[in-house]
């Protein structure tokens, strides 16, 4: 990895009700596809449920969709899930071209992608508290 990788790609991670919420932003290509890997699948993180959010994603090639079937097979064998989420038209169309939604869910937005997965029910929803929604935090209305 170059220095150069750092700036192309930012990677980071949040949980929401249990779910594990990665963020990607900039461009996700032979160089940089190994970072979003060792992030998806880094110290048992394959073992959580994890949405990767795609909005900020300009650019990604073949590199990249292996990164995410890597990490979508080794969350499987860890009996976890992968989903994926926000991708921008470009990113989508070449999900469309290689068939990756058949292989991996993928949703149009962040809030479908994790209303379609498990919630633990004693976890606060971080996304809404921090977007003020108006639901309640840790319990109390």
């Amino acid at each position: 990895m170059t220095d150069n990788d750092n700036w192309r790609l930012s990677i980071t991670c949040s949980h929401t009700g249990g779910v594990r919420v990665l963020t990607a932003c900039g461009e996700i290509d032979l160089d940089s596809a190994p970072r979003l890997l060792d992030a998806l699948t880094a110290d048992g993180a394959a073992a959580l449920v994890t949405v990767v959010d795609l909005s900020g994603v300009t650019f990604m090639d073949s590199s990249g969709i292996n990164a995410l079937i890597a990490a979508h097979h080794a969350a499987q064998r860890h009996g976890g899930q992968l989903r994926l989420a926000s991708p921008g038209p470009t990113v989508a169309e070449i999900f469309g071209i290689v068939g990756l939604p058949g292989v991996i869910p993928c949703h149009p937005t962040l809030r479908d992608a994790l209303d379609a997965c498990p919630r633990q029910p004693d976890e606060p929803d971080v996304a809404d508290a921090r977007h003020n929604r108006g639901g309640h935090q840790n319990g109390t209305s």
